[in-house]
């Protein structure tokens, strides 16, 4: 899609608890990937305490897009462009990396290119697979959202089903913290699931109306709550594994059968993951079962690129950048941005 020159993007982002900076080459060649995740700070916390991550931010924004440069072998002088996680995302924390964004922007005289952290999310599977390219039906699954969407080409998009209530990933921490498993519940979860019985309690599966991409999360995490509380209550002892895999795998059902429905509405061949949640093991083993059951080619990157990283906002931000999007130093953070929004 360009004129063959070359570009190099500086991508940062800081929207929940990791800070991280990469320079990406094309928009799928990643030359640099630096991430200071904060995880440790926050499990004693039972999850990410907003004014903890915006402070670390500010400790960890300078050194690791240093540490990315050199990295990448690359000075300023060289990038053709900086983007930068707007929104969505915690306020405090997106105004860390978009104030740096900006401010270097200003400094060395570069253009500023905003990104929509699901957007980046996706682009993710650029990078992983640099054949892939639109159209697909694209599950954005993470701790904050649950999205299907049709990707007609880059940078458009159209969203076919949403979260009503809970995201997948939060649903997965709350789960987590009731069983006594702690912060971060989706890895936890994954790995007490392998040693249980998936089919030790049958948990609801939420589907909606008929014809229905939406998601909802909130019954089912409450359907587990309530199992716990009765178990409790009638003194028996709860198999946390098999509450982690019994849950685990109402989820996955939900989120790709309903994916897959998509595609076929769609009438695409391919289909994409991304987000944390998509590094999940017993989801992407179904997935990839899904698929080839229908025809459909299943792309997901790898873990590294499925929770949060700046090599996903480099690459979203080139696509952007060629596009011709640009960000003033008006560029404000959007906790609550909408994906298709300017």
């Amino acid at each position: 899609m360009n004129s063959g020159k070359d570009i190099f993007i500086l991508g940062i982002e800081s929207s929940c608890d990791e800070t991280a900076a990469a320079v990406v080459k094309n928009g799928r060649e990643v030359l640099s990937n630096v991430i200071s995740s904060q995880i440790d700070v926050h499990t004693k916390f039972g999850g990410v305490v907003p004014e903890i991550a915006s402070r670390k931010h500010i400790e960890n924004i300078d050194w690791v897009i240093d540490k990315a440069l050199a990295d990448a072998e690359m000075d300023f002088n060289r990038l053709d462009a900086i983007a930068v996680t707007y929104g969505p995302g915690l306020v405090g924390a997106l105004l860390v990396g978009l104030s740096e964004a900006k401010a270097l922007a200003y400094a060395i005289n570069k253009p500023l290119v905003g990104v929509n952290h699901i957007e980046g999310h996706i682009c993710a599977n650029y990078i992983a697979d640099r054949n892939f390219e639109p159209p697909y039906v694209a599950l954005v699954v993470s701790g904050g959202h649950s999205h299907l969407l049709y990707v007609e080409d880059y940078g458009k998009y159209r969203i076919l089903g949403r979260t009503r209530d809970d995201a997948a990933g939060e649903a997965y921490d709350k789960v987590a913290r009731a069983i006594g498993m702690g912060y971060p519940g989706g890895p936890k979860i994954d790995a007490a699931a392998k040693l249980g019985n998936p089919h030790a309690i049958e948990f609801p599966r939420v589907f909606l109306d008929d014809g229905s991409l939406d998601f909802s999360f909130s019954g089912l995490k409450s359907a587990v709550l309530n199992y716990l509380n009765k178990e409790k209550m009638l003194n028996r002892e709860v198999n946390a594994n098999d509450v982690a895999a019994s849950f685990q795998k109402a989820v996955v059902e939900v989120l790709s059968q309903k994916t897959i429905a998509a595609a076929r509405l769609m009438g695409v061949s391919k289909v994409a993951m991304a987000g944390g949640v998509s590094a999940n093991s017993a989801l992407r083993a179904e997935m990839e079962k899904l698929c080839g059951e229908n025809g459909f080619s299943l792309n997901v990157p790898p873990p590294v690129y499925c929770t949060d990283n700046a090599a996903m906002i480099g690459s979203a931000g080139y696509y952007e950048f060629i596009l011709g999007a640009r960000g003033g130093l008006d560029l404000n953070a959007n906790p609550n941005l909408k994906l298709g929004e300017r």
